[in-house]
């Protein structure tokens, strides 16, 4: 049995993401610089509230600094920052919102409160960006602070810089996006590190990391592995025949990664999670599923799967991709492949499934 193709959210969603994120590269290193003088003003505090907006100052850049760094560095692999790259990644973006708000409440109170700023004539704001040489950094001609007193000759103009900035946003999609889009457009993945060929065949597709990368050993995962299922007090080992003799089903279902690389959709063959549920006493509701694997170390050698993921037709013990056996890379001897799942999370190599209470 087979379950048609379909969409992947999670493909979609994380595709944009980091391309998105590579493409205002451009657009974050122009508003720095337009901000510079504002950043290494003198004397740097002044009042209390001056204190204040320098502080959500210092946390919005810093913040906005480290998403970009930390994303980038996420996207090539190289985990250079001290523990895990979400938990990372996450409370540093609740950094930069809030200080993103609190920068936008303090100028705003500053200036009189939103309902002056919404009534302040646009006119009024490009005349005081022009403020005149003689004007100081924080004049009532130049409420910014931006406006240098002794400007130097212009050297390009600001349709120039926007343009600098758009075609740097460009030339970085064009050499980024292949790598979410697939197909064809995977060769212009000149700075993303799954734009190369995997190579042909059934199991011709990108992988994250390699059986050798990890350590697998051949006794691993030879003739000599066994899947272990548990549950409710229960233990079921198989052979992987015995697996392999199980109702077998299908799935269309691409690999998508948090660094935003992705695949197009594969045929995965295997059994259900939840017919592996029932066979220690889940006959009904499968629970969530605590997944192990014959990695040995590294952040994702196990997973825990919800009871809706279980739950769902296409999630599967995968054996076969494409019609032929799973390759080492790709999880010999059997893999966890489930629907709008990142790719870290469908775990290779699975050796025990402990559904219940564990998960």
């Amino acid at each position: 049995m087979s379950t048609p193709r379909g969409q992947d959210p999670y493909r979609l969603n994380q595709g944009v993401h980091v391309t998105l994120g590579i493409v205002l590269i451009p657009v974050l290193l122009a508003k720095l610089w337009s901000v510079v003088p504002r950043l290494f003003s003198w004397p740097p505090v002044k009042s209390l509230s001056h204190a204040l907006e320098r502080i959500s100052l210092l946390l919005l850049v810093g913040g906005v600094l480290f998403e970009f760094a930390t994303g980038l560095l996420n996207i090539q692999l190289d985990y250079i920052f001290p523990g895990s790259f979400y938990p990372l990644h996450f409370y540093g973006a609740w950094i930069f919102i809030g200080a993103f708000v609190l920068h936008v409440a303090l100028r705003m109170l500053r200036n009189g409160g939103l309902r002056e700023e919404l009534r302040r004539p646009a006119a009024k704001n490009a005349r005081a960006g022009a403020a005149p040489a003689t004007a100081g950094p924080t004049s009532l001609t130049d409420p910014t602070g931006l406006t240098t007193p002794e400007p130097a000759a212009p050297t390009i103009s600001w349709r120039g810089a926007l343009g600098m900035v758009g075609a740097g946003s460009l030339l970085l999609f064009a050499m980024t996006a292949g790598q979410s889009i697939g197909g064809a457009w995977r060769g212009t993945a000149l700075l993303a590190p799954r734009g190369q060929d995997p190579g042909p065949g059934p199991n011709g597709f990108q992988v994250n990391k390699s059986a050798a990368g990890v350590g697998i050993r051949p006794r691993d995962v030879g003739p000599a592995w066994r899947l272990v299922v548990r549950g409710q007090g229960q233990e079921r080992v198989l052979t992987r025949p015995q697996v392999l003799a199980l109702p077998q089903h299908s799935a269309a279902l691409p690999i998508a990664c948090v660094e935003g690389w992705s695949t197009e959709d594969q045929l995965w063959s295997g059994v259900r999670l939840r017919d592996l549920a029932a066979l220690v006493g889940y006959a009904e509701l499968a629970p969530g599923v605590f997944v192990q694997s014959a990695q040995r170390s590294g952040a994702f050698r196990s997973t825990t799967l919800r009871d809706n993921q279980v739950r769902d037709a296409r999630s599967l013990l995968a054996l076969k991709v494409n019609g032929a056996d799973l390759s080492a890379d790709h999880g010999y001897p059997a893999r966890v492949i489930v629907p709008a799942n990142p790719g870290v999370h469908n775990t290779k190599w699975v050796t025990t499934l402990t559904f219940g209470d564990r998960a």
